[in-house]
């Protein structure tokens, strides 16, 4: 299995009166995620399975991939490293890629979880970047490794 996690993208600070999930993206965040949708678009399989936040900024930055995607209320700003990992099958044995577009600090307790560490340690995913992870059966366990991190500032 290949899971990508992506970070949204830059988002504007909640105006007076707004609420967190309707924050939109900055001009900033719109341009991280047209360059990492360019170099997701080059790479992701054409079966990949899309699962975003409900979050406006998550679905701003994803659209920006022109490609179908669900919304996954499991995936909300509060959401746990548990519930995305179980919305994208991560504990199944399948070939399936899945793409998540989320929230920290979901993000990385996920990869904490996958790789079993403690969840005092401090992952920094940085706003509109994608950590590629892929999981091979090895003899009876499954072995994840870390495929590629990319910051659409690099890119």
């Amino acid at each position: 299995m290949d899971l990508l996690l992506w970070r949204h993208a830059h988002a504007l600070d909640a105006s007076a009166g707004q609420v967190d999930i309707d924050r939109p993206l900055s001009v900033k965040g719109e341009k991280q995620a047209q360059k990492m949708s360019d170099w997701l678009g080059e790479r992701l399989p054409k079966d990949t399975f899309i699962l975003c936040s409900p979050a406006l900024r998550t679905r701003q930055t994803v659209s920006y991939l022109n490609l179908p995607y669900t919304i996954c209320e499991d995936l909300s700003p509060q959401s746990t490293a548990s519930s995305l990992l179980n919305a994208a099958g991560w504990m199944h044995t399948t070939e399936a890629t899945v793409l998540v577009v989320g929230h920290q600090p979901c993000l990385s307790d996920a990869v904490n979880a996958i790789f079993g560490m403690h969840s005092s340690a401090s992952l920094s995913f940085r706003k509109g970047a994608v950590w590629w992870i892929r999981k091979r059966i090895r003899h009876i366990s499954d072995e994840p490794f870390i495929l590629t991190i990319q910051d659409p500032e690099l890119l």
